[in-house]
């Protein structure tokens, strides 16, 4: 293992957006087990240094390959295709008019029982764009495609926990 390795590299598993996460959890496991700083005190504190800097990039490839939106904007970026979400943020217009369909609905909101259902429609939504994220990915290898969908993902993840916090406000 070289610690400039790709997460998919380090964690033995296939560079796709579909994964099994017992899978991820139990080399996250093994990773941490053989990286650990406190098994290096014997060998000084340069091995324990080193160790403490694979155990954080364990982490944080573990982190991004188990969050399926991390996930997908990492196999973007690693096929050219940055998602670059704080600088390409134009949306194709009938997602606008769904997303202030949806602003308007939750302001009106006035019952937790209103907000769980806009947040059950949204859900639903999200569901569905993940799954043509997952074809755009693993079956097409569509990486224009495929950050288009995570750009779209990342906006309607901001706005389920604003229905959250509403909900949380309400209740």
């Amino acid at each position: 293992m070289k610690i400039d390795d790709t997460d998919f590299v380090l964690f033995e598993v296939a560079p796709r957006f579909a994964q099994d996460r017992a899978t991820l959890d139990a080399r996250w496991k093994a990773l941490q087990a053989q990286v650990h700083p406190d098994r290096f005190v014997a060998q000084g504190a340069a091995a324990q240094h080193e160790a403490l800097q694979w155990a954080l990039r364990v982490n944080e490839a573990y982190q991004r390959l188990k969050d399926p939106l991390a996930r997908a904007a990492y196999l973007c970026k690693l096929n050219g295709h940055d998602v670059n979400a704080e600088t390409h943020s134009a949306m194709p217009v009938d997602f606008l008019m769904q997303q202030m369909a949806w602003r308007e609905a939750l302001d009106e909101a006035a019952t937790p029982e209103r907000i769980e259902t806009l947040g059950d429609e949204v859900n639903a939504h999200r569901q569905v764009l993940q799954d043509k994220l997952a074809a755009a990915i693993d079956e097409r290898a569509d990486w224009p495609g495929a950050a288009a969908h995570v750009r779209a993902l990342m906006f309607m993840a901001r706005f389920a926990q604003d229905i959250d916090g509403r909900l949380d406000s309400v209740s």
